[in-house]
């Protein structure tokens, strides 16, 4: 699933394209949305901005409406110069919006809605939505008063996937995170101390803000290196699954002992 980080950054080029520029055409070729006549109702509008909140970009046009996308585990963000050849089937297009210089394409987004301005202030999905991470006034004791108000007996590892603690992080950036701070992913809350939980945000903050702004990830500690020999210490890499939606879990069992 794409994080925030990926999310951010599909804002930014999105953005880039599309704030400013005058809209030729707006197509929604996946079939659910064949009457839902999203082209005539932006029709004419300028998109004023782009943001993202954790895993959520929004489209913002004119006029109160606003394209809300959150692409789960299949969808991607593409932005292409006109006549560039797309990384996606054609086919696996959702939307595209064009000006006379880019096509901004959404391909295999799972959500995907229309929506008002103020509906994305209090739409539910979003408003309980933990401080999103990669923000500028990202806020540390909202985050430990939601993570302390969790289950106490919650895998802190699982509690970081949970998008109402914190929005944003993902499996790849919460294993790394744990592995920085030295903390095991499958420790409960109840014995982990603020200092950690912290500790964990503030290793994957700065990577993650980097990256949303286009840097390359460094290299990866134990997130994927399942079974190969960690690079701090050389212990075989541990990994399973964790959580309601099992996502794999991986750790040094020597350096978050």
């Amino acid at each position: 699933m794409p994080e925030g980080d990926t999310i951010h950054s599909a804002a930014r080029r999105v953005g880039a394209a599309l704030v400013g520029q005058p809209i030729v055409s707006i197509e929604t070729p996946q079939e659910r949305h064949a009457l839902d006549r999203w082209p005539e109702r932006l029709d004419g509008r300028a998109v004023r901005s782009v943001d993202a909140r954790g895993k959520h970009l929004f489209i913002r046009f004119d006029g109160d409406l606003t394209l809300h996308s959150h692409l789960r585990m299949t969808g991607s963000w593409g932005v292409y110069r006109r006549g560039e050849r797309w990384r996606r089937s054609a086919r696996r297009a959702w939307l595209v919006i064009r000006t006379e210089q880019h096509e901004v394409v959404e391909f295999d987004g799972p959500v995907l809605e229309l929506m008002t301005d103020s509906r994305t202030r209090f739409d539910r999905r979003l408003a309980t939505l933990g401080p999103d991470l990669l923000a500028d006034d990202f806020d540390e004791a909202r985050l430990l008063a939601l993570i302390r108000a969790d289950a106490a007996n919650r895998a802190v590892g699982d509690a970081l996937l949970n998008q109402r603690n914190v929005a944003g992080i993902g499996n790849m950036w919460k294993a790394e995170g744990c592995f920085i701070a030295g903390v095991d992913p499958w420790r409960p809350l109840a014995r982990v101390s603020d200092d950690e939980l912290l500790a964990v945000v503030r290793a994957v903050r700065p990577l993650m803000r980097a990256s949303a702004g286009g840097a390359r990830p460094p290299q990866r500690w134990v997130y994927g290196r399942a079974g190969l020999p960690c690079r701090r210490c050389n212990t075989r890499i541990h990994s399973r699954g964790q959580g309601d939606d099992n996502r794999t879990a991986y750790w040094c069992p020597t350096c978050q002992a």
